[in-house]
């Protein structure tokens, strides 16, 4: 598959770059983000997801959550995808930054006209990984999946869903109740229709009572975050892994917000979670 490079950077001692794909899944080009630890010099090595949040780019992450220092000496290979397609020309597409381009949920929408193009859980899971073994030296056998928000709505569910392909999972303050919460519903029903039977296929509390992940779970959360209570509500999470059986840890942080010095604080900790999971 044809991948276009935009731009590369040393960035200790292996390589930051940004590219661009076609993609069949989304209708179009999509860019995305990998960070070559030093050790993929000499071979395949672990790869991590990491799935952004809503008005968020592939760009974000690899700027701001000072992942690549700690992956470097994990020799952890990082991905980090766009969160929905672009310049789509669809009526409603923008100027929303909570729906459209920018909040595209890791889902596959069935609703016209987004199911043309808004396709991110096939291009997260399937297509995107293809053109990573393609081009990269990622070891497919080893992969986890985490992100924020938005994005650690996609990283539950989809590592949930997708076991065979996912070892390990963490999440930053995630989506984990969409079917219950305002950004969930307003995207669930555009994409997705008055299909509520769907809509649980999507929210990792449904999921994880049906098929528990199987792997402890990581999931931080800052208590200072102001959309804590009428978007996050982790306790949901929390209550439906007990029930499940599932092992999380949860970790809540006083004084945290929902922003990047959170996901900065922390990442490390995330990091080590996943190159133990995918170490053995």
């Amino acid at each position: 598959m044809t991948l276009e490079r935009l731009s590369e950077h040393a960035c200790f001692g292996g390589l930051q770059g940004f590219y661009r794909m076609d993609s069949a899944a989304c209708g179009g080009s999509m860019r995305f983000a990998v960070y070559q630890p030093p050790q993929a010099r000499a071979g395949r090595v672990p790869v991590l997801y990491f799935l952004a949040g809503l008005t968020c780019t592939e760009e974000t992450a690899a700027m701001k959550a000072g992942a690549q220092r700690v992956a470097a000496e994990l020799g952890l290979m990082l991905v980090m995808p766009d969160t929905s397609p672009r310049e789509t020309g669809f009526d409603g597409a923008t100027g929303d930054w909570e729906f459209g381009e920018g909040a595209g949920f890791y889902l596959d929408a069935t609703q016209a006209p987004w199911s043309s193009r808004f396709r991110m859980e096939s291009h997260v899971v399937h297509e995107l990984p293809a053109v990573v073994r393609e081009h990269f030296p990622a070891d497919p056998g080893r992969t986890g999946i985490t992100g924020h928000s938005m994005g650690g709505h996609g990283a539950l569910t989809l590592a949930i869903k997708h076991p065979q392909q996912y070892r390990s999972v963490s999440a930053f303050a995630p989506i984990v109740a969409p079917c219950e919460v305002p950004w969930g519903r307003k995207a669930f029903g555009r994409y997705l229709g008055d299909h509520h039977a769907v809509w649980a296929e999507h929210d990792a509390c449904a999921l994880v009572r049906r098929r528990p992940f199987g792997r402890p779970i990581l999931v931080d959360q800052g208590l200072a975050d102001k959309f804590l209570e009428t978007q996050l509500q982790p306790e949901r999470f929390e209550a439906a892994c007990a029930e499940a059986g599932q092992s999380l840890t949860l970790r809540r942080h006083a004084g945290y917000d929902h922003g990047y010095y959170f996901i900065a604080s922390f990442i490390q900790d995330h990091l080590r979670h996943h190159a133990a999971q995918l170490a053995d």
